[in-house]
């Protein structure tokens, strides 16, 4: 009896254990038939799970004032490669820890993946907080813009290229290639896409409207090369292609062409901006280098004038060789340029009939400069125009130089601009500098101004300096020392010597001449010509080591400088200087001049002639 009822209740037991084994796998069915009927129905929606991130990239036009912060080192790739990435995302998994410096960026990858049904994490996209929020408005003064790059480092658009990009931007014209470079995109992607759509049997019909499309865009874009030149039905076509692209994404493909694909389109990139930078750099030394159209109608237009008035050759004046009046020298081949200069003296003067302009010019601008100054007279002021090239001096072959102007760059010391360097523009005397002494032979002292200066204050006390024994009398720019400059490396100098500025120079010729500064000039020049640098580096080191010890400190508030290329310059500042000088590449008769510096040259300038109408010079 007890062995039978021991048997009986271990079967009952096990008879349990097999229901609720039974019911466990039930469980398990259900649960297996609900969670893909969850994700048909869309409710993983209400999750959060580490997948795909797709951000849509700015416009155009705020693509230039933000940047995406990485925390990945990368170099940056052009707005459409990242357009090309977007369309490809949902087959190529991207990393997660990638964090957007916008939040317009982050708003709108947000909405586009949910559209797309592509869960996005909040760990992976996030707003950044105020102190680190990407700057969308303009924050400086006048027209400078500042961005902020990826590692919150403050840089201007101008340090590498002068302003060209300030101007670019002010002058920014609506894209007429659009849809050119949108074709473009759709060729790459498509062409990533159909060796892997090309193997699979099955989708013949998809490889064959793969292959007509990539076709029919290669030869469109072989012919077009902005939107005007595409056929109309160019809308249609893009359609077409998008779809037939949407459709090849659905099916999975061999990352490894896709990999090489844009492998090819980075590189393709890289090459296309490397070219475009060189030619912007290119484009802009040309703008700053050649004469406008405008300035040279007007010369022609003058010089044609010249010849065609009665009296061809200036009149004898005691008052060239006059030690006692006050004279003034210009090296210049620009008529407007020296046109202002003389004006904006001869307005400030107290008296005057006691100014005399030497104008040292060469023989294409020599007519035309005569003539200008004797259809427009300055005042009581006496003006004189010389050609450098028909001078009897010991150089026979002697060409006009203004001003040497050299650009130099520092690493900038400032923790949030670790990036930006410090740029400067040097100016100083040329070699036409150095034959004053012997063509001005009777004078004693004269004052030297560039053809880039505009004078608010009678110059007259420059007569009255005790230079000290002295020979050239300049402000001085302790933003670079001697010391700075790699090029200087021959000669005793004083390192930590601030550097000299021509544009307003008061010269004691009698001194020059009996100190020989011009031998001097001449005897470094010849000993540093041996090695392989260049004419100008070799000039600049001359020309330092010449006036090392012979430069006579002005006050500061004699000249300013850096209307050429800062654009941050106080106007006080501007209000006290006697002089303002524009050295830098953005002289204001160029389009290229800062606009808010150019109204202190402007109001100088004699717009009555009818010259300037017909040649149509409004700088």
């Amino acid at each position: 009896m007890k062995g039978g009822g021991g048997g009986g209740g271990g079967g009952g037991g096990g008879k349990r254990r097999w229901k609720v084994l039974v019911i466990g796998v039930l469980v398990l069915v259900i649960l297996s038939m609900l969670v893909p009927l969850a994700f048909l129905l869309g409710l993983h929606n209400g999750f959060h799970s580490p997948g795909f991130v797709t951000v849509q990239p700015a416009s155009s036009f705020e693509s230039f004032t933000r940047i995406n912060a990485t925390k990945h080192t990368q170099r940056d790739v052009s707005e459409r490669v990242d357009e090309v990435l977007q369309k490809i995302n949902p087959v190529l998994p991207k990393k997660s820890d990638i964090n957007v410096g916008s939040r317009d960026v982050n708003a709108t990858s947000g909405t586009d993946s949910k559209k797309r049904g592509l869960p996005v994490s909040p760990t992976v996209v996030a707003n950044p907080s105020p102190a680190n929020k990407t700057k969308s408005e303009a924050s400086y003064t006048g027209v400078q813009r500042k961005i902020v790059s990826g590692d919150e480092t403050w840089r201007t658009c101008e340090v590498k290229y002068g302003s060209y990009c300030l101007w670019r931007e002010e002058n920014k014209e609506p894209m007429k290639d659009a849809k050119v470079k949108q074709m473009k995109d759709q060729l790459f992607v498509a062409r990533a896409y159909y060796p892997s759509i090309a193997k699979m049997p099955s989708q013949s019909k998809l490889t064959r409207d793969m292959k007509q499309n990539i076709q029919e865009f290669e030869r469109i874009l072989s012919e077009s090369s902005q939107d005007a030149d595409l056929p109309p039905q160019v809308d249609k076509k893009l359609q077409k292609m998008e779809a037939v692209i949407a459709k090849a994404k659905s099916f999975p493909v061999d990352c490894n062409n896709v990999d090489k694909k844009l492998r090819q389109i980075l590189d393709l990139t890289e090459d296309e901006a490397s070219f475009h930078m060189k030619q912007s750099v290119f484009l802009y030394q040309l703008a700053v280098q050649t004469m406008p159209k405008s300035l040279h109608c007007l010369s022609m237009r003058l010089t044609v004038e010249h010849f065609k008035s009665d009296s061809l050759e200036d009149p004898i004046s005691e008052k060239f060789s006059d030690p006692s009046l006050l004279h003034f020298v210009i090296i210049s081949d620009n008529i407007l340029a020296s046109s202002v200069v003389i004006n904006s003296t001869v307005v400030h003067a107290r008296d005057s009939k006691n100014f005399v302009f030497h104008v040292l010019t060469d023989e294409q601008n020599y007519f035309a400069m005569k003539q200008w100054f004797i259809r427009n007279p300055c005042k009581q002021s006496t003006v004189q125009v010389l050609n450098i090239e028909k001078l009897e001096l010991d150089d026979s072959d002697m060409k006009l130089s203004l001003s040497a102007e050299f650009r130099v760059s520092f690493p900038s010391g400032d923790l949030l601009a670790s990036q930006q360097n410090r740029t400067h523009y040097l100016s100083l005397f040329s070699q036409s500098h150095y034959l004053l002494p012997k063509l001005f032979d009777k004078l004693e002292k004269v004052v030297i101004l560039d053809d880039d200066v505009v004078v608010q204050r009678d110059l007259s006390p420059l007569w009255d300096l005790d230079m000290e024994g002295k020979v050239n009398g300049a402000v001085k720019s302790c933003t670079v020392r001697l010391g700075q400059l790699r090029s200087l490396k021959r000669g005793n100098f004083d390192t930590n010597a601030c550097l000299w500025m021509s544009g307003l120079n008061v010269v004691d010729l009698a001194r020059w001449r009996a100190l020989g500064v011009s031998e001097t000039y001449q005897k470094y020049y010849k000993e540093m010509s041996s090695g392989d640098e260049s004419s100008e580096a070799i000039a600049l080191q001359a020309s330092l080591l010449t006036f090392q010890d012979q430069v006579y400190a002005l006050d500061d508030k004699w000249a300013l400088s850096g209307l050429g290329y800062d654009y941050y310059i106080n106007a006080q500042a501007i209000k006290n200087a006697a002089i303002l000088h524009y050295n830098g590449n953005m002289k204001p008769w160029l389009e290229l001049g800062i606009p808010n510096y150019k109204n202190y040259w402007r109001r100088h300038l004699s717009r009555e002639d009818r010259f300037l109408s017909d040649c149509n010079v409004n700088p």
